[in-house]
């Protein structure tokens, strides 16, 4: 459903398989691969599902299994990087290794705590230990979840959305979070299995490297079957794939690669993403989206014309992709970050415009989305640019992103409330960093705060809404506790109720229910009809 106040039903239609393919791009940067790792594991499992003849539903479950089969995983980034520290190059190392047994353990062993005091990091290696297959199922089980409600809500077939919930799975049965093996797990993701591992194999040691691994984990984490078939066509499977323009060949190879959503589809996709980027820290659960609102209001405001408020509109929506490429140790770190930590986060905007500049219909979108860190006196980042360089878009999607990165929570600051909120965007337009008319407009179209409300949805009360942001927000049950001075057996009880309520069972379910209902965005007048 589109925003009131925001007219979006212009605009040119979308692809829906290059939409998924720069999901996949951003998906690759969390995984601390490089872009276009996931097409070409596509391709390659493509190739494999057509020597194996598997019938056209199972080979687009392939393809999508493929491209999005961890997208899972940066919704857990929080609690891989407390576990962790470095989520990103822990993904990356874990490609190293067959994740079971000493192996894996030792890999895990190597990266918590990293980061910390010695004295701390032995601490929590220690406590690790202990919980070591508790915890790790628990992650992998929260991940299974995540993986199929996001499946979903891109708009994926429901095949896809059930193979994700064995991508942990092994064929010998040691797999997480059912302990699933042989053909009780989907051909679809064992292809993916050797089609992932492949991709990194070859690109960093050579075909025979790639034969090698696949020969070294057939019957273990890999169905024999599908190995046996790479192994036998590895050369034909694998030939041209570090040479061609693997975008282009993987939309080729794409089920869908005809199908132009309507305006409405593509912007619903859209906002599929801004969830996804959204999950990868809980302190900016349903930033994108109250970006968006807001821009498309303000632009309304001020009586921009239809399609610019539709490319202000989605380029809200998208502007934070490229936050998967930094690490959640930083994005949550409590102190000052460090040069190096700073240069990071300035790549962000710069990374969202790499993901989507290869999208047919967002060419208006990008430049719009790569700016909104910039800031009039050139203060700004990636490039630093200013004065008559920013358009009136430019300005007007900074003022709304810099009012709703005040009203959410950071590691280092509680949540703004409105008025405090206006008063800081209203003294950096005096002081020359946003444009004065972008901030009265933005201001003009933020709600005020109702002295009387309908009821909470799902029958929540106050109380349970307050835990539900709270459990968005990554808090534990301890945390929550300290935070509203009750004991932690009660904050359970609460987040259970919470739950059971939503019908949800983990932090990531619980947060997109929050963005659903509203709870998680702040709210907008309506403007114009």
């Amino acid at each position: 459903m589109q925003p009131h106040g925001t007219a979006l039903g212009s605009g040119e239609g979308l692809s829906r398989a290059e939409l998924l393919a720069a999901i996949s791009l951003a998906i690759d940067l969390g995984l601390g691969q490089p872009m276009e790792h996931m097409l070409r594991s596509s391709l390659i499992a493509t190739r494999i599902a057509e020597r194996m003849e598997l019938e056209p539903r199972q080979r687009a479950t392939v393809y999508y299994a493929n491209l999005v089969g961890w997208i899972g995983c940066h919704a857990d980034s929080h609690e891989l990087a407390a576990l962790f520290g470095d989520d990103i190059a822990f993904r990356a190392d874990t490609y190293t290794v067959d994740m079971v047994g000493l192996p894996f353990l030792r890999l895990m062993m190597s990266h918590v705590g990293r980061g910390s005091p010695g004295w701390e990091r032995a601490v929590r290696a220690t406590a690790f230990l202990v919980t070591a297959r508790s915890r790790v199922a628990t992650l992998i089980q929260s991940h299974c979840g995540s993986a199929g409600v996001l499946s979903d809500r891109m708009g994926l077939d429901e095949q896809v959305g059930k193979a994700l919930a064995h991508v942990f799975e092994r064929w010998d049965g040691r797999g997480l979070p059912n302990g699933s093996r042989g053909d009780d797990i989907p051909v679809e993701i064992h292809i993916a299995h050797v089609s992932d591992v492949v991709e990194v194999q070859l690109r960093t040691g050579g075909l025979a490297r790639a034969k090698d691994v696949v020969r070294s984990r057939a019957g273990g984490r890999f169905s024999p079957a599908v190995a046996a078939v790479f192994d036998r066509d590895a050369a034909a499977i694998v030939d041209g794939l570090l040479d061609v323009d693997v975008w282009t060949a993987a939309l080729a190879r794409a089920p869908d690669r005809d199908r132009t959503l309507t305006p409405e589809e593509s912007d619903e996709l859209l906002g599929a993403m801004a969830d996804f980027a959204d999950l990868k820290s809980p302190f900016a659960l349903g930033h994108s989206r109250g970006v968006a609102k807001l821009a498309g209001a303000a632009a309304r405001h001020l009586g921009m014309p239809s399609a610019e408020i539709t490319h202000l509109y989605r380029a809200g929506l998208v502007h934070g992709l490229g936050k998967l490429g930094v690490s959640n140790r930083i994005w949550e770190k409590k102190g000052p970050l460090t040069t190096a930590e700073r240069e990071r986060v300035r790549m962000y905007p710069d990374l969202t415009g790499r993901i989507l500049r290869r999208v047919g219909g967002l060419e208006s979108v990008v430049p719009l989305a790569m700016k909104h860190r910039e800031r009039i006196d050139g203060s700004g980042f990636p490039r630093g640019i200013g004065g008559a360089e920013l358009t009136a878009g430019d300005r007007l999607l900074a003022a709304a992103d810099a009012y709703q990165r005040l009203l959410e929570p950071r590691s280092y600051r509680p949540p703004f409330d409105p008025s405090d909120a206006a008063d800081r965007l209203r003294e950096q337009a005096h002081a020359g960093r946003l444009d004065a008319e972008s901030v009265a407009a933005v201001l003009a179209v933020v709600a005020p705060r109702a002295s009387r409300r309908t009821p909470w949805p799902a029958g929540l009360t106050d109380r349970e809404v307050e835990i539900l942001r709270l459990v968005a927000q990554g808090r534990s049950n301890k945390e929550i506790a300290a935070e509203l001075f009750i004991a932690e057996k009660t904050a359970r009880n609460h987040v259970e109720r919470v739950y059971t309520k939503l019908g949800v069972n983990n932090r990531t379910q619980a947060g997109l229910a929050a963005i659903d209902r509203g709870l998680a965005v702040s709210p907008v007048k309506s403007v114009g009809s």
